[in-house]
């Protein structure tokens, strides 16, 4: 049985750490640009 992509704790976490979550506070958007200096990959969860 495959799991869907937003189920129960899966979305807790797009919902806290996913990138609109990170770009809808002052602080967040500094992660996100602090992450791309850096070269991430993957910027937000």
């Amino acid at each position: 049985m495959t799991q869907r992509t937003l189920h129960g704790t899966c979305r807790k976490r797009k919902r806290t750490s996913g990138f609109r979550a990170r770009m809808s506070s002052k602080t967040g958007q500094r992660v996100i640009r602090a992450r791309r200096s850096r070269g991430r990959a993957r910027l937000a969860v």
